[in-house]
């Protein structure tokens, strides 16, 4: 999640979605079209290869991690520099005349061995979690450097999809991660569920082109560990798209910057509303004071981690930030989601 000052800055739009993998691999090979309407998403694939990723995180290593958030402080920076203001949408109208699309609702995997289900909690700022299976760290390189975000895996039809903020695999704009790793129910340095590395990722063009804040949204798809797929081990969460707005929430993550140590879970609820600071970027927000490391972390509809995930953490204002920004997911996320979730 991106703590900035100022976000009225230079957001794009445009209409694809975009996929690079991990690594360099053979030439990209055109995807199929997906039909949702005007911001329907396209992708191309690199294959790639990193057997060694799951044994380059140690615990030093996952310890010592930079919250991801910095990211995405870079790509506005990066922005505002490339466009300027003129490329900031003219009206709210503009940004939501898109938002007609059908409500699509896809339901979650459960785990060959489920969980014990997360307790809810009241309204709150921030609140302490016990691990949930399928929500954990996720950790990569950028530019040398060794990052943390929060990832969370959602049903898909290859049964290997984590979700998390696309400034969590995509500069923004920029390069793609290495290394990207997603520990599932991580706690004190411990991976339960083991490591997953990742064969491709996915963000939407908007972020990965131009670091739009609006489609702050990617998916990771896995490789499979010990012969299994991620969903069949650790579960799966439904997932919606085009909801309504100012629905209840309450999100997850592990934030690591002060005064978190993100070697635990927290929770943040509350009913979303949109960002009264910057309305063109389409976002809705709840009370939370998570900070960096939180970056991705699920948004649920309702009161646990066992609702329809329905955004992710992206963005607050400034380091005493009581809110939290999600992006709300719709055709292009949705388009997005679809072909990440269908690759083999």
């Amino acid at each position: 999640m991106t703590r900035t000052k100022t976000l009225a800055t230079s957001m794009l739009s445009l209409t694809a979605a975009a996929l690079l993998a991990l690594g360099a691999g053979s030439g990209a090979t055109a995807a199929p079209s997906i039909n949702n309407g005007p911001d329907a998403s396209t992708a191309s694939s690199n294959s790639a290869s990193d057997g060694n990723t799951a044994d380059y995180w140690t615990p030093e290593r996952m310890k010592n991690a930079v919250s991801g958030d910095v990211l995405a402080s870079k790509a506005l920076t990066r922005a505002q520099a490339a466009v300027g203001l003129s490329g900031l949408p003219v009206s709210p109208e503009q940004v939501f005349s898109g938002l007609g699309s059908v409500l699509t609702t896809i339901e979650g995997q459960k785990a060959a061995s489920p969980a014990a289900p997360s307790p809810a909690v009241g309204r709150k700022t921030n609140a302490s979690e016990s691990s949930d299976s399928h929500i954990g760290k996720v950790f990569f390189t950028l530019g040398g450097v060794n990052y943390v975000c929060s990832g969370n895996s959602v049903t898909s039809a290859n049964q290997s999809t984590v979700s998390t903020a696309g400034h969590c695999l995509n500069e923004g704009p920029g390069a793609f991660a290495s290394n990207f790793t997603f520990v599932p129910a991580y706690l004190d340095g411990a991976a339960p569920y083991g490591k997953w590395t990742a064969k491709a990722l996915y963000t939407t063009s908007q972020w990965s082109s131009n670091g739009n804040i609006q489609y702050d949204t990617g998916f990771a798809v896995m490789n499979t560990l010990n012969g299994q797929k991620l969903s069949d081990v650790v579960g799966a969460s439904g997932v919606q798209f085009n909801a309504a707005r100012g629905l209840a929430y309450k999100s997850f993550g592990y934030p690591a910057a002060s005064p978190f140590t993100g070697e635990s879970l927290k929770s943040c609820s509350g009913t979303a509303a949109n960002d009264p600071n910057n309305p063109q970027y389409n976002t809705q927000g709840i009370p939370c004071n998570m900070t960096g490391g939180s970056s991705g972390g699920p948004w649920f509809i309702g009161t646990s981690s066992s609702g329809y995930q329905n955004s992710v953490n992206s963005y607050g204002y400034g380091s005493n930030s009581s809110n939290m920004y999600g992006p709300y997911w719709g055709k292009v996320i949705q388009g997005t989601y679809q072909t990440a979730s269908t690759a083999p």
